[in-house]
């Protein structure tokens, strides 16, 4: 059963008697943390000069709050959730891809006799920075933003497309500087990209773009290399089908979204 304080010890603490040891205001304060009905004994036990004086601080509050000056606006802190888009770890890795595109495109200018290595480099540009968008490793604030409302596939589709933006221009060029078509460079790479989304959901990305370039390496640079030909599926007549894949392979990763909300631990 709780004690409450009686109504004179309640009297003399709103009249701050000096004389109440420091052990009964200690246990008051202390019901009254939790006491509604003594809080408003307290509120009536007021003396008329205290409510005097609050009277006066509130007037004065207002006043300030009307005619003082207004505070400057608080910068909002860069947050891990802003980072949503990218993370910075993805820098290296496009730096990577940027560089292996040129050299790819400087060995077609000064060997074209091989295959186009852009044309066969393409398709696997975007992996390393996709790998890495969804790194619990690469992201320091991977615990905050994976919990978040927009994490799972959505903040995968947002790095995905960060990684894009800076992959895509640089194939547009890489093509042009060697004279490939741009639909056949930019439909497989997307294709593989969406594949990598869509096999990530079930062995994590990084397994999955790992996956995905090696399959390409083994089943179309090597042979091409091997030949010193362009193979069928880098041919024209190819477009419609990657444009299909792509699409389907979207279609498909838009249907596994949920297991994206259950890779924590999987990268």
């Amino acid at each position: 059963m709780t004690t409450h304080p009686n109504l004179a010890v309640i009297s003399r603490y709103a009249g701050g008697d000096a004389d109440l040891d420091d052990a009964t205001v200690w246990s008051v304060e202390v019901h009254l943390e939790g006491c509604a009905d003594c809080r408003a004994r307290l509120a009536g036990s007021t003396t008329p000069d205290t409510r005097a004086l609050l009277d006066r601080v509130a007037a004065a509050v207002d006043e300030g709050i009307q005619t003082g000056p207004r505070p400057a606006p608080v910068r909002r802190a860069w947050s891990p959730v802003r980072r949503r888009w990218l993370v910075w770890a993805l820098g290296p890795w496009l730096i990577m891809t940027l560089s292996a595109l040129l050299c790819a495109v400087l060995l077609n200018l000064t060997f074209p006799e091989l295959p186009s290595l852009v044309l066969l480099l393409a398709p696997v540009a975007p992996l390393p920075g996709v790998a890495v968008a969804w790194s619990r490793r690469a992201d320091p604030a991977w615990e905050l933003i994976a919990g978040a409302p927009g994490a799972g596939l959505m903040l995968l589709l947002r790095r995905t497309a960060t990684v894009l933006a800076v992959v895509v221009p640089a194939l547009a060029l890489a093509g042009a500087g060697t004279r490939e078509s741009l639909a056949l460079m930019l439909l497989p790479g997307l294709a593989c990209t969406a594949a990598t989304i869509a096999l990530g959901g079930r062995f994590g990305v990084r397994r999955a773009a790992i996956g995905v370039g090696a399959t390409w390496a083994a089943a179309v640079v090597l042979p091409s290399l091997a030949t010193a030909d362009i193979p069928v599926v880098l041919r024209p007549a190819s477009v419609p089908v990657w444009a299909l894949a792509t699409v389907a392979l979207a279609a498909y990763a838009a249907t596994r979204a949920d297991d994206y909300r259950r890779l924590a631990s999987r990268d």
